[in-house]
This record gives C-alpha cells, sequence and structure tokens, in this order.
C-alpha cells in the first residue's frame, strides 16, 4: 500500500516541494513542484497534498519562513486528511527538521535534492526534529517573547544611560545603586527639564538613601554646565523608557487574560523558591501547562538546555558546557537559583574567588 511523504525546502519566497512513496523498494521516485508563499499559493499546496494522499509533511526550519507554511499546512491540509477514508493513525503529521541534521555534502546544495534528502533522512530516523506546540501555546510563547526581549531592551538602556552620565561627568551611578530605580529617575528627570542646581537635585532622593546630600551634590556638580546635548538625550532615554514599562505592564495584562484557564497553575509553580509570576508564565508559555509533551524530565531538560551534551572521544567526555543557544525559558531556572543563593542564610551567597566561579556557577544549575 502506498505511503507518500511531502518534503519541503523552505525559503522566504518560494518552495521547493517533493512528493514520494516510501513504500517502494529501491529508489524513490520524487515529483518536484515548485510553489510561491503567498496564502492562496499555500492553500493551493494544501489541496494538492490532499489530491496526492500525502500522509506526513516534513519541512526545514529556516528562520521564520517556515511558520506560515506549517500554520497553513496545520489550518488546511491535516483536518481534512485526518477526517478522509482510510486515514492511518500517523495521517497528517507535520513534522519541522533543524537544519543542520538535513546538511549535505560540501558544494553539493541544491533546492530540490535538499527537500529529497528531508524525506530520506525522515523515514532513516536521522533528522532532529523541532517541538513545536499548538496553535494556543505559541501565541503565548509570542507574547512571553516579547516581553522578555522588552526586559533585555531595558538592560541595555539602563548600561547607555550610565554610559551617557559618565561622559557627561556626573558620577550618579557611583552613589546609586540603580539608575532607574525611584530616587535616581526623579533627580534624573529634574535634570532633563533643566534644573542646574546639584542641591536642588540631591534633595530629590529618598531618605533610606544611603548616599548623604552632601555626595550627591557632590556627584551632581557638573550639571551646572551640562551641555544642552546631553539633557535632550537623557530626556530621550527617560522617554524610551516609560515606553518599555507601558508596553511590558500591557504584555503582563495581556499574558494574565491567555493564561486565565492556568491560573491555578502558575500560581502553583510561582511558590517554587526563586521563582514569580512572570518566570512562571515563561515556562508555561514554552513548555506547555502540562509538559506532557516530553515523556521523561531528562527529556525535558536536555530540551530546555540545562545539562550539558555529550562530546565523547576514546571514552572521554570533554563536553562539561551547556548548550550555546538555549530557549528562553532556560534562564528561569538558572535565574531562580540565582536569587535562592542571594537568599538569606544561603552558603553560596558569600563571596568567592574567581578560581571558583566557574564551580558557584555549576553549584547554581544544580540548586535550579
Amino acid at each position: 500500500m502506498p505511503y507518500q511523504i511531502a518534503g519541503i525546502d523552505v525559503h522566504k519566497k518560494m518552495l521547493a516541494v517533493v512528493v514520494a512513496d516510501v513504500e517502494v523498494d529501491g529508489e524513490y521516485h520524487f515529483e518536484r513542484r515548485k510553489v510561491g508563499t503567498s496564502p492562496t499559493q499555500l492553500r493551493a499546496l494544501a489541496e494538492w497534498f490532499l489530491d496526492r494522499g500525502v500522509e506526513e509533511v516534513v519541512m526545514e526550519s529556516t528562520a521564520q519562513y517556515w511558520r506560515p507554511v506549517w500554520e497553513t499546512l496545520e489550518q488546511y491540509w491535516r483536518p481534512q486528511r485526518r477526517a478522509q477514508d482510510g486515514a492511518s493513525p500517523l495521517s497528517g503529521i507535520l513534522h519541522l527538521a533543524q537544519a543542520q541534521s538535513n546538511r549535505g555534502a560540501g558544494g553539493r546544495k541544491k533546492d530540490f535534492p535538499d527537500a529529497e534528502r528531508l524525506v530520506k533522512r525522515l523515514v532513516a530516523q536521522e533528522l532532529t526534529l523541532s517541538f513545536v506546540p499548538d496553535p494556543e501555546q505559541r501565541l503565548w510563547r509570542t507574547v512571553m517573547r516579547r516581553k522578555y526581549q522588552l526586559t533585555r531592551n531595558r538592560v541595555q538602556l539602563h548600561n547607555r544611560l550610565e554610559s551617557l552620565l559618565e561622559e557627561a561627568h556626573i558620577k550618579l551611578s557611583s552613589l546609586v545603586s540603580d539608575l532607574l530605580g525611584v530616587s535616581a529617575r526623579r533627580m534624573l528627570q529634574a535634570l532633563a527639564d533643566g534644573e542646574t542646581n546639584p542641591t536642588t537635585l540631591a534633595a530629590l532622593a529618598d531618605q533610606r538613601l544611603r548616599a548623604t546630600p552632601e555626595q550627591l551634590s557632590d556627584a551632581l556638580g557638573a550639571c551646572t554646565a551640562l551641555h544642552r546635548v546631553y539633557r535632550r538625550l537623557l530626556t530621550m532615554m527617560l522617554t524610551e523608557l516609560r515606553v518599555i514599562e507601558e508596553q511590558t505592564a500591557e504584555l503582563d495584562r495581556e499574558m494574565a487574560g491567555l493564561l486565565a484557564e492556568h491560573h491555578d497553575a502558575v500560581h502553583r509553580l510561582a511558590e517554587v523558591p526563586g521563582l514569580g509570576v512572570g518566570s512562571a508564565q515563561q515556562i508555561i508559555a514554552e513548555v506547555g501547562a502540562a509538559a506532557a509533551t516530553f515523556p521523561s524530565p531528562k527529556h525535558l531538560a536536555s530540551w530546555m538546555g540545562a545539562c550539558p551534551g555529550n562530546e565523547e572521544s576514546a571514552g572521554v567526555n570533554y563536553s562539561h558546557l551547556l548548550p550555546e543557544r538555549q530557549p528562553p525559558d532556560a534562564t528561569c531556572p538558572e535565574s531562580g537559583g540565582q536569587r535562592r543563593c542571594e537568599g538569606q542564610g544561603h552558603y553560596l551567597r558569600h563571596r568567592v574567588s574567581p578560581a571558583r566561579a566557574a564551580s558557584r556557577a555549576q553549584a547554581i544549575g544544580a540548586i535550579a
């Protein structure tokens, strides 16, 4: 009985598509077709797969260009194929292969041979397949990854702000631990609005600040002759900070609405020491509300990049490092472990020598 599998080499403007019956003896006979990536052409591709009786589809994860192809087949091909007479339990399965696992010999890269290689290696179980969640969870991921990017933008803004103040000879960061905190922002906003008196600026600091008014006045002494360009740049940075905070708050509200059905799971996970509601939402968005996709905790830890890989030669494993490129949620357990280590009374809270820094990082990873 024929069993048709399609392979798709994905590009931005075109797809190289092949279909072959993998139940034949000997070499596969591939039917080739070039397809565009517009919505109409992708729906036509789904209809062609239905007419050909394609059982499974494997495509390469090329940048973000695979997403429209996947979602179109998920919407127009998979349900109808599974509803057809004679559909097997494997009918309508979509596979996303990592591009590295489909690499061919150097100097022999061509579109259709790449698509054919996808089919051959899928049958031989030689492809590294990616985990693609359902549409609802993909929406969670989109929101949380945008929030994660905003958090990184805030950190970058903090570094740029400190660099600008140092260039202007304003040594506020030497006395204030957080330039984006309440006291520092009050002083910086007044400075951007045109205030030039260091004493007046220092009086805006919170009384709980450790630095004395005299120290703050001395650190802000250069503001008396501050060039207007620095004031404009400071105003732009403070405006950018407000935009980041407003968008982050909006994404928090959006995520709370999306995860309303999993409210209990979020709060149970947030009760883990070192984690909070934001970290719990990020983990659920990446892994899922039940983590049932992963057959064991070891599979989940491996997918998150929380354990080193294997690089063995002559009986010696040379791999002691985590993967360089980790999914965004891999930072959540590590940051949680870091927060637990910084808690009162934890033995890793004390300073360690640089020679022990690596072992301390490994310990934090183990605690996470």
